[in-house]
Order: structure tokens, then C-alpha cells, then sequence
């Protein structure tokens, strides 16, 4: 992203150009959703990029990322709750897309 201030879109906002307000990536969980996944999305946790997260919630304020190489005994792996604030935008939209923030 350019040090210009991007767009901010409340996370409540529904359009195509906004991510969803709570998205996972595993492919169990109610959140997942491969159609965006696949636009790809970038994530802001605490105004640090990130790209380890497993799945975010934008209105509750948390995201959660994997602990390690531990896993669970049905093989999936364990994860972290970590709350703080989180934006979300997708990825496909260029040098300054729409930003879904809690707002």
C-alpha cells in the first residue's frame, strides 16, 4: 500500500469491493468462502500486514493464527485467538482498494 490514506469502508457495508466482515480459511468452518479467498485478501492487525492469519472477525475485533506446528488430535492445526483492531481489503483491487474497518 502507498503511503496515501486509503478508503475506509465500515465493516457493516455489503458491496463486491469489501471483504466479508468474518472469513476463514478452513474449508469446515461456516466463514469459508473459496470465491474470495481466491481474490485474496489482505489483512491489518494491529497496524502491522499480516499473512498468517486463519481467520478474522472485523466487528468482534479479533483474528486467529495458527500456534506453531501443534495440532489437534482430528489433525487440525491449533490456533490463537489475539484481539486487537482489523482491516480487511482485497487484494485484486490494486495500489489503493476499499478498507472494511470496524466503524
Amino acid at each position: 500500500m502507498t503511503e496515501e490514506t486509503p478508503e475506509i469502508v465500515p465493516a457493516t457495508t455489503a458491496g463486491a469491493d469489501v471483504p466479508p466482515d468474518h472469513l476463514s480459511v478452513n474449508p469446515r468452518s461456516p466463514f469459508f468462502d473459496a470465491e474470495k479467498l481466491q481474490r485474496g485478501v489482505g489483512i491489518r492487525f494491529k497496524d502491522r500486514v499480516r499473512t498468517d492469519i486463519e481467520e478474522y472477525s472485523i466487528s468482534e475485533g479479533w483474528v486467529r493464527v495458527q500456534a506453531g506446528k501443534a495440532m489437534d488430535r482430528k489433525g487440525q492445526p491449533l490456533t490463537l485467538k489475539l484481539t486487537g483492531p482489523v482491516e480487511a481489503w482485497f487484494e485484486d483491487l490494486g495500489e489503493n482498494p476499499p478498507v472494511a474497518r470496524k466503524g
